[in-house]
């Protein structure tokens, strides 16, 4: 079994790291080069930084700080956030992104998707799906959970990875920030019609949410209870590793 990767993710809006619930109500936290040094002490073995209010005008500033983040840290660092074509994997990757994540562009324009894998490779793509509950079945929400589509989870997943997607992180709106736990339901949905590794986001309240997550996902992302300080990664990473969870160590 595959060491289980612990994931903070910086929500960036106007240069700031930012938290909310279920996708609204937007609160300043911390520079996001002061969190970045922060969790990658701490043990974190990924970053991944959105942009959530991106734009093509600001893409210049966005990757500016993206550039400054991979001067602070030594550990893989996934970026998303405005992303629509080569160009902007192009300048993303240039400033320091290990991994290049897509989301509402690759549902638009699926293609996308098989270009950059063929250029990058598809370990260098990362699909992000939002996900929401509604009607009977998990849907995919687009522009920050604002717009509906009207395209299944489960399709898309499967044809996201069949384009070349190397991993999906699926992030549940109906659980975003509530820390109620992570959607188990969506995942035991999506991880066995795939066969790319599966970044759940969404709910984690305290260690045992996590715990519960390990059999389904390959790595655990979260936002507000590493942000508040509720969940320390080094005592996380003790407790799964106590609970006979494969874990990476703590630098």
């Amino acid at each position: 079994m595959l060491a289980k990767r612990i994931i903070p993710c910086l929500d960036v809006s106007q240069g700031r790291v930012v938290k909310g619930v279920e996708f609204k109500n937007l609160v300043d936290i911390e520079a996001p080069e002061v969190l970045a040094k922060f969790y990658c002490d701490q043990g974190a073995d990924e970053l991944v930084f959105y942009d959530i209010t991106a734009t093509s005008s600001r893409q210049g500033i966005f990757c500016d700080l993206v550039s400054s983040l991979s001067e602070v840290v030594n550990i893989p660092l996934c970026v998303g956030g405005g992303v629509n074509c080569l160009d902007d994997f192009d300048r993303l990757l240039r400033a320091g992104a290990d991994k290049v994540s897509i989301n509402s562009s690759g549902v638009y324009d699926p293609d996308l998707i098989s270009r950059a894998a063929s250029k990058y490779g598809n370990q260098c793509v990362v699909v992000s799906i939002d996900a929401k509950y509604m009607d009977g079945d998990y849907y995919v929400l687009t522009h920050g959970g604002r717009k509906k589509t009207g395209l299944l989870v489960k399709d898309w997943a499967i044809e996201a990875v069949k384009r070349g997607a190397g991993e999906l992180v699926l992030n549940s709106i109906n659980e975003d920030g509530k820390k109620e736990g992570f959607d188990l339901d969506l995942l035991q949905l999506v991880g066995p019609l795939v066969q790319v590794p599966i970044i759940t986001s969404g709910g984690a309240g305290g260690h045992e949410d996590f715990l519960k997550a390990c059999p389904y996902a390959d790595g655990l992302l979260a936002a507000s209870v590493f942000h508040d300080k509720s969940v320390v990664i080094r005592d996380l990473k003790a407790y799964l590793d106590a609970n006979n969870i494969r874990v990476r160590r703590c630098i």
